[in-house]
């Protein structure tokens, strides 16, 4: 049997978000030997098996090969991986592990607001203190290329192996780089980011290997997770609306189609149902009230599977798999 192995998060906030997030698509993760085995499956499908490893190894894995499927932070797949686009696949950011890898410095500097200015500085402390400015940080693939896009170049890296925004207060480096959510652990730590130094907006995110062993029923396995989860995430964003009694709905719901995006998938029965992004079902019941509906019902949907699977498309098309190896309807 050849089976699709998914890397996943082994600790904290970020396993339980990821197990929540396949358990909505109706995928759970079942471990045979209970929480401290660190393999499992996907609920139902035997072919499929579950590493539960570190982040930084998951994005690892996936570029050697070694995992099919993982889901880990967008900044780790841009610090670990050269040229990711030609080793992953991202197939769709998760809304969780949100943090910003972003430049710090002492809010004492209260004339360095951009990274120009940090250039000056750099300048200003190889000139009276002989060495060039160091930057405490563990993404040093990041910090060069976004160093050398400011024009940055009077500087060196700290390798940061512990608490990384503590290194200006105990003197081991003059600036960081780092990942802050709130920036509440900066500041605690008389820190501030400059105004143009978020290098990256990171969440997790779900990624495929380019260099993994796509057979044929490993990718067949891999359509149907990515088709349940996409299923899943068209659903939690959409809601179904039923109309009753809408005179002339094609009519009435011909300005709707293209301003709010409404879909009517089966066509202008009674009663009438309709698609519509969450954000706008208030919005078009009002419409159809206002129309002539004599009730609306706005519902939530737990799944929506159609034809269209773009989570397996963008892994086919980005692992550049040919024409023959990829299974049919």
């Amino acid at each position: 049997m050849n089976k699709l192995f998914i890397g996943i998060p082994s600790k904290g906030r970020l396993q339980e978000n990821t197990a929540a997030f396949f358990a909505r698509a109706g995928l759970p993760i079942h471990r045979d030997r209970g929480d401290r085995d660190y393999r499992g499956r996907l609920k139902g499908l035997d072919n499929t098996e579950v590493l539960f490893l570190s982040a930084s190894e998951i994005a690892t894995e996936l570029v050697k090969g070694g995992l099919h499927l993982g889901i880990t932070g967008e900044d780790l797949i841009r610090e670990e991986i050269a040229n990711a686009e030609h080793s992953i696949v991202l197939l769709a950011p998760l809304g969780f592990g949100q943090a910003d890898v972003a430049v710090a410095v002492p809010e004492a500097w209260i004339d360095v607001i951009k990274m120009e200015d940090l250039e000056d500085v750099a300048a200003e402390i190889h000139a009276r203190q002989g060495y060039r400015m160091r930057v405490a940080t563990k993404y040093t693939r990041l910090t060069r290329q976004f160093f050398a896009a400011h024009g940055v170049s009077d500087y060196r890296i700290v390798e940061s192996l512990g608490a990384t925004e503590g290194a200006p207060l105990s003197g081991g480096a003059e600036a960081i780089v780092d990942i802050t959510t709130t920036g509440a652990t900066l500041a605690a730590n008389g820190l501030k980011v400059l105004e143009d130094g978020v290098i990256l907006r990171s969440q997790a995110n779900l990624v495929g290997s380019v260099n993994a062993d796509w057979r044929l029923e490993t990718l067949a396995t891999a359509k149907m997770v990515l088709g349940r989860i996409f299923a899943e995430e068209r659903a939690r964003l959409t809601r179904e609306i039923r109309v009753a009694n809408l005179p002339s709905p094609e009519v009435a719901l011909s300005a709707m189609w293209e301003r709010f995006g409404v879909t009517a998938p089966f066509g202008f029965g009674e009663p009438l149902v309709l698609h519509v992004s969450a954000t706008q079902a208030a919005t078009v019941a009002d419409r159809c009230i206002a129309l002539g509906a004599t009730h609306v019902v706005v519902g939530l949907i737990e799944y929506i599977f159609t034809s269209e699977n773009t989570l397996f498309k963008r892994l086919v098309e980005g692992a550049n798999l040919k024409p023959g190896s990829v299974p049919e309807n």
